[in-house]
């Protein structure tokens, strides 16, 4: 399967990866940040579905 055909979550993780390779970061900064990035997402998504529960 090429890229173009993957699904959007993989597309954006291969964007991601990139980035990151491209910044030439040590694996262990990348880790700790894609730990706050993921707390960060977790959150609003918690957020996200509340709100869509009030809505119903």
């Amino acid at each position: 399967m090429s890229l173009e055909q993957a699904e959007p979550h993989v597309i954006l993780a291969v964007d991601l990866i990139e980035l990151l390779e491209i910044n030439q970061q040590p694996a262990d900064r990348v880790l700790a940040a894609l730990e706050i990035v993921r707390r960060d997402f977790q959150c609003k998504f918690a957020a996200q579905q509340a709100q869509a529960i009030k809505e119903e």
